[in-house]
């Protein structure tokens, strides 16, 4: 039950973590989004383009996460009681919420990327 409730709020501070971390960088660049727009770029574009930026970044984590659990493989075995550490079901659990967490992290930033108004990042260059 502890080790539920810590792994809980370990995934609970990564989502506010990427969420942060994307918000800024989407704050950062809201002229350049206004200037997309204006030279065409559609809202739902906007998006993905906010969207897959913060995958590559969450997929680039999991990778290196997956290999250093897999670097500690006997290590992690040993510490197991009742299952064993190569399988691949809890592995892929893992990967499923944590980028499900973190693309939901990320709609938000996105949407706030996409409503940038071309007006105003024409006024401010």
């Amino acid at each position: 039950m502890l080790a539920a409730s810590l792994a809980g709020l370990a995934l609970t501070l990564a989502v506010v973590g990427l969420y942060g971390v994307l918000s800024f960088g989407v704050a950062q660049r809201r002229r350049e989004f206004g200037v997309r727009m204006t030279l065409g770029a559609t809202p739902a574009g906007i998006r993905l383009l906010v969207l897959r930026e913060g995958l590559v970044l969450t997929g680039s984590g999991t990778l290196l996460g997956l290999a250093g659990g897999s670097a500690i493989l006997q290590t992690i075995d040993s510490l197991l009681f009742g299952t064993s550490a190569t399988a691949i079901g809890p592995y892929l659990l893992a990967v499923a919420v944590v980028l499900a967490c973190s693309t939901a992290a990320f709609w938000l930033p996105a949407r706030r990327a996409s409503g940038a108004d071309p007006m105003v990042a024409l006024r401010a260059e």
